[in-house]
């Protein structure tokens, strides 16, 4: 009897072992790590004497030229998608803060301390001025240090106007005020710094709330439909495909969620280094590009 004890005690345990191991290789396939992901190093090329400042934001085109937002001139950069460079561009700016790039190749820059939206074409024409420049405000035709604008799938605009009014604006496709939502603070539909904005396949508005460590999914109406918790601080927030990357510019953390908010992988990125990511974009295959405003710096990751 004692024998047979033993025996049952000793397979009890070596299940207990193999449930401990299966369950750590499931983590780490559902978390990821580093190695899932490698960083192209010495990308991009800059020109001689050239020198990147704080890169606030990145976005790609349809042929995955990136365009750079650098905190003082040129403000504008854009490269390859091998790194070199194709040409800059300049704008009556103070603070860019926001780069995103519509379906029709069109340039979305939001600038914080001048108070304005701007759509340029890609060679740096303006197209179009939003807000009231050095004239901060809540009113449906002003802005207070916007951080971030997105363009829908039917042309209509959505900005995070974040740093001051604390809210998501949406505009027609011609800049026509439609409606908001939003204020200061910590609870459902409130914010505490809305950073970014963007919307997915079923055309759901996501939104970082940077400083509440959250994300909130709304309908194209503000209805609230969903709070993601365990995001970090969503600095950088991009959807591609029915994946959403982000960027937690507090701990250095790069996650991939799914459509429902479900971690799939993630990885770091400060390589012994204090930077933190600032911004986040992705291109057509799947190369993933993280801004760094204290690092000055811009990388790229590209799946092993």
């Amino acid at each position: 009897m004692q024998k047979n004890r033993s025996t049952i005690r000793l397979l009890l345990a070596l299940l207990a072992v193999g449930i401990v191991i299966a369950t750590a290789a499931l983590s780490g396939a559902r978390t990821g790590s580093k190695r899932e992901y490698k960083l192209v190093a010495g990308w991009p090329t800059l020109p001689d004497g050239m020198k990147l400042d704080g890169i606030s934001a990145a976005a790609t085109d349809a042929k995955d030229n990136i365009f750079l937002l650098n905190r003082s001139k040129p403000f504008v950069l854009v490269f390859d998608k091998d790194g070199k460079f194709v040409r800059y561009w300049n704008g009556d700016f103070k603070t860019p803060h926001g780069l995103r790039i519509d379906a029709d190749g069109n340039v979305w820059i939001a600038d914080m301390a001048n108070h304005l939206v701007q759509k340029f074409t890609p060679e740096g024409n303006l197209l179009l001025t939003m807000g009231m420049k050095d004239k901060p405000g809540l009113a449906g035709d002003q802005f207070n240090k916007p951080a971030d604008a997105t363009v829908g799938p039917d042309g209509e605009i959505y900005v995070a106007d974040g740093y001051g009014n604390s809210r998501v604006a949406k505009f027609s496709k011609d800049g026509k005020f439609l409606r908001d939502w939003g204020k200061k603070g910590k609870g459902a539909s409130e914010f505490n710094i809305p950073h970014v904005v963007a919307l997915d396949g079923a055309k759901r508005v996501i939104v970082g709330d940077r400083e509440n460590e959250r994300v909130q999914i709304f309908d194209r109406d503000g209805k609230l439909l969903d709070t993601w918790k365990d995001t970090g601080a969503p600095y950088g927030l991009y959807v591609a495909k029915d994946r959403v990357y982000l960027a937690d510019g507090r701990t250095g953390t790069i996650r991939i969620l799914d459509k429902d908010g479900k971690l799939l992988t993630r990885w770091e990125t400060k390589d012994g280094s204090k930077d933190t990511p600032h911004w986040i974009n992705v291109d057509s295959s799947g190369a993933v590009y993280v801004g760094f405003v204290s690092g000055k710096k811009i990388q790229k990751w590209v799946a092993k």
